[in-house]
């Protein structure tokens, strides 16, 4: 298997540290706000990623944290956490947040057919684990305090980036969105480890430490977050392009200072879905979640599909067109595979001879656009009976997960027809009063009992299933 190292620029094979077993570290969600569909590419592309790595005989542990702490609305450490400000949003405590957001990320990954990680681990139930890597950073001297906050030194560590091939003084102050000054840093790429009161008298939640009351920087929990269950090397690190400064870079600087050996060999990065207006983003305040899709009539396997016909590595531009398109195209294939009669006995030969072309397409760096070519070859082809067909696409959907042989489930709610029309007519109030995070726990409460409202300009309707 190949894949693209972000870290070296390459595509390599892949060689685990230990033969056989695979440690897979995810970047997961901040908890603040719906995910958005650019962000359940990237984790979509990691879960294709991950169970082909099952597919192909390894023993994988994958872990993923939810910031839950510490991500401020800057990524170079200014500015509000994206967790308070989204508290004071919605009139909840930051752990009330929290826990609904996090519901709602794992909702929309069950329904994308995302499999749930091995270990998933807020960020506000390892704060032990920050405090002591941070205590050794400070006694190794690659840590220091400034201002009531403490900082890891850059300038400590060999070669800071790692990612690029650029000195020092030629990123400018300013040169990416989030990067600004902090008279309290030594060197203008240091960041914090852990914020004190001094800086951030009304933070909602705050621990005591060898520093201060205060808490920890974003960049320093998945990494003691990975060690934790991972232990002292990772094989594979997934995330977002736009994780790759300074989040990414910063976690290599101060686990490798920490461990004082090289950290995670493999660097695996999806880049961003756009719009016509660029990249979708939370920040912009207009995005679309897999719910909304749903209103609007599709089915998440018909996005999951369009996702899996872009490469990883290539920008994916959302349009009405092209995404209606790939629906109506996944809803063609699924009819299709669905006709195919179970008739004869499978053929060993055949079934082989196709297995071998989607592992050569999952094999050279996860073409998941082959792999779904192989899709329709495999159901077009003469040469294979129904049987064979049908357990050809069994075993694709171990990795493509896209439900194409799955009969239709008729879902049934929960609730009568005088619940559901009450809490339609609740939910109006609230939008009436703008009360718009009660109006959209109400459509969620809803959803998770099998109802899908969809506003019209006459009115709210529902459906059941």
């Amino acid at each position: 298997m190949k894949l693209y190292n972000t870290l070296t620029r390459t595509t390599q094979d892949f060689v685990p540290h230990e033969a056989g077993k695979v440690s897979m570290y995810t970047c997961g969600p901040t908890v603040y706000n719906f995910a958005h569909i650019g962000n359940l590419r990237t984790y979509l592309m990691e879960d294709v990623l991950e169970k082909y790595l099952r597919y192909a005989g390894y023993d994988v542990t994958r872990v993923m944290n939810i910031t839950d702490i510490g991500h401020l609305s800057s990524d170079a450490d200014s500015g509000e956490d994206k967790m308070l400000l989204g508290a004071k949003r919605e009139h909840k405590t930051v752990l009330e947040l929290a826990k609904f957001y996090t519901d709602a990320f794992f909702a929309d990954c069950a329904a994308l057919n995302i499999k749930r990680p091995d270990f998933v681990q807020p960020a506000t139930g390892c704060v032990d684990e920050f405090i002591r890597v941070i205590s050794v950073l400070m006694e190794k001297g690659y840590a220091y305090k400034a201002g009531g906050n403490v900082y890891f030194d850059t300038s400590k560590v060999e070669q800071y980036h790692k990612f690029f091939n650029f000195k020092e003084d030629d990123l400018e102050v300013g040169v990416r969105e989030g990067v600004d000054e902090d008279e309290n840093k030594r060197n203008k790429n240091d960041f914090v480890l852990w914020f004190t009161k001094s800086k951030f008298e009304d933070q909602a939640l705050k621990w005591y430490s060898p520093w201060g009351v205060g808490y920890p920087g974003w960049h320093i929990e998945c990494s003691c977050i990975a060690m934790k269950y991972l232990g002292e090397y990772v094989d594979i690190h997934c995330g977002g392009i736009d994780n790759v400064f300074p989040h990414h870079t910063n976690e290599i600087a101060q686990s490798e200072a920490y461990l004082g050996h090289n950290w995670c060999k493999y660097w695996f990065h999806v880049l961003h879905l756009n719009t016509a207006g660029g990249k979708m983003s939370k920040s912009s305040g207009g995005f679309l979640t897999l719910k909304k899709l749903e209103e609007e009539g599709y089915s998440p396997m018909e996005y999951r599909f369009f996702c899996l016909q872009s490469h990883y590595r290539n920008s994916l531009v959302y349009s009405e067109d092209s995404f209606d398109n790939a629906a109506n195209a996944y809803r063609k294939l699924r009819q299709r595979a669905l006709a195919i009669p179970q008739e004869g006995e499978r053929d060993e030969e055949g079934f082989a001879r196709y297995k071998k072309a989607f592992c050569d397409a999952m094999d050279a760096d996860l073409n998941t656009s082959l792999a779904v070519t192989c899709v329709y070859d495999v159901i077009k082809a003469k040469d294979l009976n129904g049987a064979t067909k049908r357990a050809l696409l069994e075993d694709f959907d171990k990795v493509l997960s896209l439900d194409l042989l799955k009969a239709e489930e008729k879902k049934e709610s929960a609730l009568s027809a005088e619940e559901i029309e009450a809490a339609i007519a609740a939910r109006a109030a609230a939008k009436k009063a703008k009360n718009y995070a009660e109006a959209d726990r109400i459509r969620a409460e809803l959803a998770a009992k099998g109802v899908t409202l969809t506003d019209t300009p006459n009115g709210t309707t529902y459906k059941i299933g």
